[in-house]
């Protein structure tokens, strides 16, 4: 361990190790084989690139992704350490380049993908070396039960006959009990040879909000960090490209990343990430793992996450240098009903077992009125005994004392039973709230006894209410019926006024915001759509500019599904700022009022 200690300040220019490295880098020179469970930003890379200096042989790692290793790689030549990587990104040349780096042994480190590794000219070339190490990294892959299985990992275990004087180390950031014991068993390693660092990343705040607004919601929140570096998760490639497009037009310094681009295109926007070129990274999940960028001040999940530990992975990308930083989850229930189809289209039953587990305890965090930290880190097996973690939104901002909603609930039963159990929990809110949607207008639910009797709430706060009520099984979500909110047996009770329920209230919101709902090509009104573009089209030649500088469609759409009557509303819709609000909220309103009026005397 001393010659451990020197290497940690000369090679990397650190003065001391952090928790459970300097246990994990004494097992692996013990050579006793390993399972490292730590969180994101914890220093794992050093457990394997430590004894990789201090062993004779070599050190091979298995990583999952071409941009982790390329990563690591770059670190470490930096560093002055010889490493090869084997990767399909590699030229010809590059390629025997590494090769011979291997052959002569001046490669202390060998990154490989385990595809590669479980080729036959791979195996025989490595089994004819000294292989003093062989490091598993994001090993939660070997688990069915881990959010991210891949097959060949899996197989990993067989490659060990090739390699019996080598000592195994296994990591990862991600890894519940069932995980850990599925991987300890896999890969053959002793109860004893755990080693599990504390879940809780003490420098990140947690916050989650009801998503009404995601555009501007986000907008919001990262103009409190101005030219810091951040990172938005969404949920589809089209909604990473949209959003990022609306950033870049707002002057933020942003960039997409998702499978769908060009594997070029990928590497250059994640190299501006990492230079601070570009400030924000919109990306879907395929971004992040391996990224060492230490100031990432903030990371936003526009929707929900599929599963705890992407979530709790993707928010460990920020804050690595352990300085403060700031994670905010959008929870709408439309992104479960987003997962819960993905799930409907896996094949086996058991995997749509397990996905929807995984989801269950994401909406429980999210809908969570205690210390975020509690569902979080018991989620992977440890406690957590404070009262208090003062950063996360429910302890640095309590909610006021449980009382007695029972009337509020029957306002939304009421609303429910009057809509015919037939619809979402957006479209039944704007009925109490008394809005004027095309949907509501449609089915002339304009007319309802319960319409705008629940205007002296929010949408935020009827939502919450709503969110509450499920959990208490007065409501349930048929998930069948695209996610249509239905009542349980238990409401009979409170309509009747029998038995009382209790609950929170977020506080109002001092400013009234417009819900934003996610909008399907069957919910807007096409017509005054077209008639929008053609008056867009006019302003545009006006002024020699191209339609979407004027309004992306995206926006058009939103103005032709929400009918927005004022100035007020006009702001909430996506895409429109305090500029395109005095420019053209008075000709566009102009438009959707007559339209509107046309409507009703249509429909009379």
């Amino acid at each position: 361990m001393q010659k451990a200690k020197e290497i940690l300040k000369k090679v990397f220019g650190y003065e001391g190790f952090r928790p459970l490295q300097e246990a994990c880098i004494q097992s692996v020179l013990d050579r006793k084989d390993t399972l490292l469970i730590m969180p994101t930003g914890g220093g794992k890379s050093l457990c394997y690139q430590i004894p990789s200096l201090i062993f004779e042989g070599l050190t091979l790692v298995v990583s999952p992704l071409i941009s982790l290793m390329t990563d690591q790689v770059r670190q470490l030549r930096a560093l002055g350490v010889e490493t090869a990587v084997l990767n399909s990104s590699l030229s010809e040349e590059a390629y025997e380049e590494n090769l011979a780096a291997i052959r002569s042994g001046r490669a202390r480190l060998l990154f490989l993908a385990p595809e590669t590794l479980l080729k036959s000219e791979i195996l025989e070339l490595v089994s004819e070396l000294k292989v003093d190490c062989f490091t598993i990294d994001e090993a939660h892959c070997i688990s069915e039960w881990g959010h991210d299985f891949r097959p060949e990992y899996r197989q990993l275990s067989r490659v060990r006959a090739y390699f019996p004087k080598a000592v195994f180390l296994a990591m990862t950031a991600t890894a519940t009990p069932r995980v850990r014991e599925d991987i300890r068993k896999n890969l053959e390693i002793a109860v004893s040879n755990q080693l599990i660092a504390s879940f809780n990343r003490e420098n990140l705040f947690y916050e989650v909000i009801p998503r009404a607004n995601p555009a501007k919601q986000t907008i919001d929140f990262i103009n409190r960090f101005p030219d810091q570096s951040g990172i938005i998760y969404c949920f589809s490639r089209r909604q990473t490209d949209e959003l990022a497009e609306a950033l870049q037009q707002k002057g933020y310094r942003v960039k997409p990343y998702h499978a769908g681009l060009p594997m070029e295109t990928r590497a250059k926007n994640q190299e501006l990430f990492i230079r601070d070129d570009v400030q924000i990274m919109v990306a879907t999940i395929a971004f992040g793992m391996g990224i060492h960028k230490p100031n990432v001040r903030f990371v936003v999940h526009y929707d929900l996450p599929k599963n705890i530990e992407s979530y709790y992975q993707e928010t460990g990308r920020a804050g690595r240098d352990g300085l403060p930083a700031n994670c905010l989850l959008l929870f709408g229930y439309g992104s479960i009903q987003n997962i819960r189809y993905l799930i409907s289209q896996k094949t086996s039953e058991e995997e749509k077992r397990i996905a929807t587990m995984h989801l269950n305890s994401m909406v429980r965090y999210a809908e969570s009125h205690n210390c975020r930290r509690i569902p979080l880190i018991t989620y992977f097996g440890q406690e957590y005994g404070e009262s208090s973690c003062a950063m996360c939104d429910n302890c640095a901002n309590p909610k006021v004392a449980e009382f007695d909603i029972t009337e509020s609930a029957q306002k939304l039963f009421t609303a429910i039973r009057q809509t015919g159990h037939r619809f979402g929990a957006a479209h039944v809110i704007d009925v109490l709230r008394g809005a004027e949607s095309q949907k509501v207008l449609k089915f002339s639910h304009e007319k309802l006894s319960v319409y705008g009797t629940g205007k002296e709430y929010s949408g935020r706060q009827w939502n919450t209410l709503l969110g509450q009520l499920i959990q208490q099984d007065y409501l349930k979500q048929d998930h069948e019926a695209f996610g249509a909110i239905k009542m349980t047996p238990k409401c009979q009770d409170i309509l009747n006024g029998e038995t009382s329920v209790f609950g929170f209230f977020p506080p109002k919101e001092e400013k009234s915001k417009a819900v934003k709902k996610a909008v399907t090509a069957a919910e807007f009104d096409d017509s005054l759509f077209q008639i929008l573009r053609r008056k867009r089209k006019e302003l545009a030649d006006e002024a020699n500019l191209p339609p979407y500088v004027i309004f992306s469609d995206k926006s058009l759409i939103d103005m032709a599904a929400r009918l927005p009557q004022n100035k007020e509303d006009f702001s909430g819709i996506f895409g429109v700022g305090a500029k395109k609000l005095e420019s053209y909220g008075d000709i566009f309103l102009g438009i959707i009022r007559d339209h509107r009026s046309n409507l009703k005397v249509t429909a009379n």
